[in-house]
């Protein structure tokens, strides 16, 4: 009795762990017969999970949703991940998702093996979080977001614009983008008849979906690579293209994603396209990236570029320092 019963932990952690398995591969996993693998399929469904099942050369079984949340069954690796991702969720950026996180991670605690809380101990205590704060969405918003984003429904919503005025919108959301600081919501806006970024934490009261819509084909690659380019260029007065005569790979460990939005073009070279408030901020920080480049956009930028490099090469040359400090001409002109 003893061997089933774990016979059927193990069959039910491996309907978890995968959406479809065949009965071969499942009699090969538990080491047992096909017959004996539809035995214990039939006892789990007396024991109230959903698995369902299908015949031909395509058959298997899958384990649907039930009515209410089963146990879960996690290996070593898969514990510690929750468990680090609930203490991460506990001081996260959605309202009310660190009390829910610190209670899972309670329960968890309680059943985690003791070499695995070993193990989680051991992270936390040399680990020192530094989370930056600020402002946070509410789970209702993200969900019906979510909902729409799927369903591809309507959505009416009031929004304060990035100068705190408030406005009534009326969009066809595509989807959520979580930089790990705030979320974003990349929709088509009906009145402005033009794709929008929109931070979830700025939208306020209910929201009212209507209408379904045809999706739309989000510019640029995916969803994530319309909020960088979005955030690194649209919020600034100047926007910059420039092209890096490095990988994409090697520009990216260099410049993070809401700084810039990179574009291979090919092995060795690249397309960075960022913004700034400043010209004199942007020649200085793509002279800070290390790598050469040819400056595409704007002209104005050039004359900044050129700026700079002299004001380098007489900073470089020998005794610069000391003839700055005792020429009066040179002192009263800075």
């Amino acid at each position: 009795m003893l061997e089933a019963s774990a016979r059927l932990l193990r069959l039910l952690g491996l309907l978890q762990a995968r959406g479809f398995w065949t009965g071969a591969d499942l009699a090969e996993r538990l080491e047992v017969t096909q017959r004996t693998v539809r035995r214990d399929v039939e006892r789990l469904r007396a024991l109230g999970y959903p698995v369902h099942s299908s015949t031909g050369v395509a058959g298997g079984y899958q384990l649907g949703a039930g009515a209410s949340l089963p146990p879960l069954l996690l290996d070593d690796e898969e514990a510690l991940a929750v468990a680090l991702g609930l203490r991460t969720a506990a001081s996260g950026s959605v309202a009310g998702a660190q009390e829910a996180a610190l209670r899972a991670l309670a329960k968890l605690d309680q059943v985690l093996p003791a070499r695995i809380r070993t193990r989680v101990a051991e992270l936390y205590s040399v680990v020192a979080p530094l989370y930056w704060t600020g402002p946070v969405v509410r789970p209702q918003v993200l969900s019906r977001l979510a909902t729409a984003c799927r369903d591809h429904r309507q959505a009416e919503l009031r929004y304060t614009d990035r100068g705190g005025r408030p406005t009534a919108r009326t969009i066809e959301p595509h989807g959520l983008v979580h930089t790990g600081a705030r979320w974003y919501l990349v929709a088509w806006d009906e009145a402005r008849a033009d794709w929008r970024t929109f931070r979830v934490d700025r939208i306020e009261g209910d929201i009212e979906l209507g209408r379904r819509f045809s999706p739309r084909k989000v510019p640029g690659e995916d969803i994530a690579a319309y909020v960088s380019r979005s955030l690194a260029t649209r919020p600034y007065s100047f926007r910059a293209r420039v092209v890096f005569h490095a990988p994409a790979a090697t520009i990216a460990e260099r410049v993070p994603p809401l700084a810039g939005f990179l574009a291979a073009l090919g092995a060795d070279r690249c397309v960075l396209e960022s913004g700034a408030h400043s010209l004199d901020v942007l020649a200085m920080h793509l002279a800070l990236v290390g790598e050469d480049f040819e400056i595409e956009e704007p002209p104005e930028l050039l004359d900044k570029a050129r700026e700079l490099a002299a004001r380098l090469r007489r900073a470089a040359r020998p005794g610069s320092s000391r003839t700055a400090r005792t020429d009066p001409k040179r002192r009263r002109t800075r």
